[in-house]
């Protein structure tokens, strides 16, 4: 390496304290909890207000679907961002990638708090929310990816599982954050003024929120991974063409710009539908379905969610302890086989018309299904990609993996159900969602301990 790159020409990698990891560390949780927040306040406005808001001229199961299929567009988008500010985040760094998303998502999300709805402006009031959903998801498509990446080439070797998880307790805080304050306005609110001002008001606060998030960021130093990166000039990374010239037989750039890829995407892909299509059905179609088809107080189902993710502090941080212990391969095929066994169990309790049926199934579904994988995803998609491509092949697999499972399910699922009258084909799409992941985890490698300097994928 030193023939092609000489330590001169490369930019050193400034130490990293404590201090460093705990900054990155809070910043990844806070950008993540950021996000899913967004997205999960859009994700419940859809389920139990959106319809009548901006789709009144309709049915309600029409306006469910239409409202479920605007939670989708964002998905579309997503991808679009996945690569743009991936690649840029490969070639530019991770930090810098963090402070455009971070702002791109909480100014669309404030400015849904301020659109007008159809009864004042017809048409053109979800259009226009269409239109913040696309740029919503734009800057969230490389958001979690960013943070997921920075995270885990912050954290030391034998503790990364655990320090990475921080990223899905991001996630677990966003979706906690939104559901209280879902659950506040259902509790404290009429009909009337839910639905005339109420629903605002957890939009109009997110701009909070962000204003915190970029501050955090500005004193946050760059991945210590991507400063060592060999083909990293003056924190830069050089062109494909400048690598290959530049690369001899056998050492690290060879070896990293002339591995075919593919392989290693296709897992992760895999290893991200079950946890993407899980949650898409548990955290937004159930909470739609259960307050239009469940003789349940409205509340019960955003209350499930806030219980759920309450336990999920307990959750992520022990899966992602066992995950450094055991090997990432180990957990992630008990959990996607325990939750293919209990998805049917899981709704039965839910709708069995009981609170209590709904609080147990949506809470265990919730941990087991949706946060125990995204501890373990947060950590094994960083090691399966090799340092030169991480950002841009872990927000596309994120992404793609969004699209295919968490945006297109609840609409099937809202389709499915309307057509059949049933529950069922709510549980066996988290049966087939959870499979393919199973399946994925068997085909993969053992990442636990990888070196994440290296340029090459881990398949």
């Amino acid at each position: 390496m030193k023939d092609s790159v000489t330590a001169a020409q490369r930019t050193p990698s400034a130490e990293r304290t404590t201090r460093d990891l705990a900054r990155a560390a809070v910043s990844g949780w806070l950008g993540t909890a950021m996000e899913f927040m967004d997205f999960q306040l859009y994700s419940l406005a859809a389920a139990i207000v959106f319809n009548k808001i901006f789709f009144p001229d309709v049915s309600p199961a029409v306006g469910l679907i239409a409202a479920m299929a605007t939670y989708g567009v964002g998905y579309v988008a997503r991808l679009a961002g996945a690569v743009y500010f991936g690649r840029m985040g490969d070639r530019i760094g991770r930090k810098k990638v963090l402070y455009l998303t971070i702002l791109l998502m909480g100014a669309s999300t404030t400015l849904i708090g301020v659109l007008p709805t159809y009864a004042s402006i017809g048409i053109l009031a979800p259009m226009l929310l269409v239109a913040l959903r696309l740029v919503q998801g734009f800057g969230a498509g490389a958001e979690i990816a960013g943070a997921t990446v920075l995270l885990a080439e912050y954290a030391p070797v034998r503790r990364r599982g655990l320090v990475s998880s921080l990223v899905s307790l991001g996630t677990n805080s966003g979706t906690l954050a939104a559901s209280g304050l879902w659950a506040v306005l259902l509790a404290t609110l009429s009909e009337d003024q839910l639905l005339s001002w109420g629903w605002r008001l957890p939009f109009l606060l997110s701009f909070v929120l962000m204003l915190f998030a970029f501050w955090l960021r500005r004193g946050l130093k760059e991945s210590p991974v991507f400063e060592e990166r060999p083909d990293v000039v003056d924190g830069v990374a050089m062109a494909k063409e400048k690598v290959i010239a530049a690369a001899h037989e056998g050492d690290v750039l060879a070896a990293g710009i002339r591995q075919r890829k593919g392989k290693a995407f296709f897992l992760a892909l895999g290893l991200r539908f079950g946890q993407a299509g899980n949650s898409g059905l548990m955290q937004t179609f159930l909470v739609g379905y259960i307050a239009t088809n469940l003789a349940v107080g409205r509340s019960v189902p955003t209350d499930a969610i806030v219980y759920g993710s309450l336990l999920g502090f307990v959750t992520v941080p022990l899966v992602g302890q066992l995950g450094d212990r055991f090997g990432r391969r180990a957990l992630y095929l008990a959990l996607t086989a325990l939750t293919a066994v209990v998805a049917f169990p899981v709704m039965l309790l839910i709708t069995s018309g009981s609170t209590a049926g709904v609080m147990l199934g949506m809470v265990l579904g919730l941990n087991v299904g949706v946060l125990g994988l995204f501890s373990l995803e947060s950590v094994t998609m960083a090691e399966l990609f090799g340092s030169r491509t991480r950002f841009t092949q872990l927000a596309l697999a994120k992404e793609i993996g969004g699209i295919l499972a968490t945006a297109i399910g609840p609409v099937l699922a809202a389709t499915l159900t309307a057509v059949t009258g049933s529950w069922w084909p709510i549980a066996a799409m988290l049966v087939v969602y959870s499979l393919i992941t199973f399946v994925s985890a068997l085909l993969a490698p053992e990442t636990r301990g990888r070196d994440l300097v290296r340029l090459e994928d881990a398949a």
